[in-house]
C-alpha cells in the first residue's frame, strides 16, 4: 500500500508559497520565515516548475495569484494550521497548556471571570488568557483559540460555532431615576428620559420599544457608547435607561445598585456562540472550555439555554 501517489514538493518550497500568497508580497514572506527575499522567489519558482503551473503573476511592484495560485493555497493554509496543531497536541502532553479566549470586556467583568474559578480547580492544567474588547469585533482566529461571541448568523465558513445560549433584552436604571423626579409608571413615560445607547447594538432598543407598543417613542438626547459596561454604569450613576442582556445586569439588579422598570423583556436578535477554527473543535483544551461554559450557562437562570 502507498502513501502517496505522487512525490511531495519540498516542506520549505510549500511554506515559501504558503506564506507569500497568505502576504502577497515575496519581502513579508521573507521576513516572516526569516530568510532573503530572493530565497522564497527561488523556491517559489522551483515549486511553479515543480508542477507545472505558475502560482503568481508577478508585476513591477506587485505580485497575484494565479486560478491555479488561488486554489492551491487554501489546502497548503489547512495543512500547516493542521501540522502546527498536531504539533502542538504533541509538545504539550503533560504540561501546562494555554488558552487564549476573545470575549467582549463587559461579558468578562461582568459574567465570565466571576465564574473562572470554577473552571481553573477543574483544569489546573489550563492557563486562560483573556483578550478583551469593547467593540463589536469579528473573532481573530490568526490571535485566538476560541472566542464568544454575539452574532445573527454564523458566517464564516473556516470556523466552527457552537450555540451557547439566547439572551434576553431588558431595560435598567438608577432606583433614583425610576422613582425621583417624573418617574417611570409605563413604557410611554421613557419620552422624558435619556435612552443610553450601546452603538454596536443599535437595534436593540427600537426591539424592545415595538413590544412595548411605543415603536415610534424616542428619549431625550443622550451619550452613546461602544459597550454594555460603559451604558450600565451611566445608567447607575442616574445619566438615563440602559437597554442590556439581562444577564449582564444580573449582578446589579440583585444588589439594588439598578432597577427594571418594566416587567417586559424580549429576545436578543443577536444569538450566543463559542468560536474556534473548524481544525481546533476537538483540541482538548477547547473541547474542555466548551463543555464548561456549557455547564455555567445551564446553571444561570439569567440565560435561556439552547434546547438539547
Amino acid at each position: 500500500m502507498y502513501r502517496w501517489a505522487m512525490e511531495l514538493p519540498s516542506l520549505a518550497a510549500l511554506r515559501s508559497f504558503e506564506s507569500a500568497a497568505r502576504h502577497l508580497s515575496f519581502r513579508a514572506a521573507a521576513d516572516e520565515l526569516s530568510v532573503t527575499q530572493s530565497a522564497i522567489s527561488h523556491q517559489v519558482a522551483e515549486l511553479e516548475r515543480r508542477l507545472g503551473v505558475r502560482l503568481f503573476s508577478r508585476h513591477s511592484r506587485r505580485i497575484e495569484l494565479t486560478a491555479a495560485g488561488a486554489l492551491y493555497h487554501p489546502y497548503l493554509r489547512e495543512a500547516f494550521d493542521r501540522l502546527e496543531l498536531g504539533t502542538a497536541l504533541v509538545t504539550r502532553t503533560g504540561t501546562v497548556g494555554q488558552l487564549d479566549v476573545q470575549v467582549y470586556v463587559t461579558v468578562a467583568v461582568r459574567w465570565l471571570i466571576q465564574r473562572l474559578h470554577s473552571f481553573s480547580s477543574a483544569h489546573p492544567e489550563i492557563v486562560v488568557r483573556f483578550s478583551a474588547s469593547h467593540l463589536d469585533w469579528e473573532f481573530d482566529d490568526s490571535a485566538g483559540d476560541v472566542a464568544i461571541v454575539c452574532t445573527e448568523q454564523p458566517s464564516r465558513a473556516q470556523l466552527h460555532y457552537t450555540h451557547l445560549f439566547d439572551a434576553r433584552l431588558t431595560p435598567v436604571c438608577s432606583p433614583s431615576t425610576l422613582h425621583g423626579g417624573i418617574g417611570m409608571r409605563q413604557p410611554a413615560d421613557l419620552v422624558n428620559h435619556a435612552l443610553l445607547h450601546v452603538y454596536t447594538a443599535a437595534d436593540e432598543w427600537a426591539v424592545w420599544l415595538d413590544a412595548a407598543g411605543v415603536a415610534e417613542l424616542h428619549g431625550r438626547n443622550a451619550p452613546r457608547f461602544d459597550s454594555y459596561l460603559l451604558a450600565l454604569e451611566a445608567a447607575m450613576e442616574g445619566q438615563g435607561v440602559a437597554i442590556v442582556p439581562t444577564f449582564l445586569a444580573a449582578g446589579d439588579l440583585k444588589s439594588g445598585r439598578l432597577v427594571a422598570p418594566f416587567a417586559l423583556d424580549v429576545a436578543q436578535p443577536r444569538r450566543w456562540y463559542l468560536v474556534c477554527r473548524n481544525e481546533r473543535r476537538n483540541d482538548p483544551m477547547v473541547q474542555h472550555f466548551r463543555d464548561w461554559l456549557h455547564g455555567e450557562v445551564a446553571a444561570d437562570s439569567n440565560i435561556t439555554t439552547p434546547v438539547s
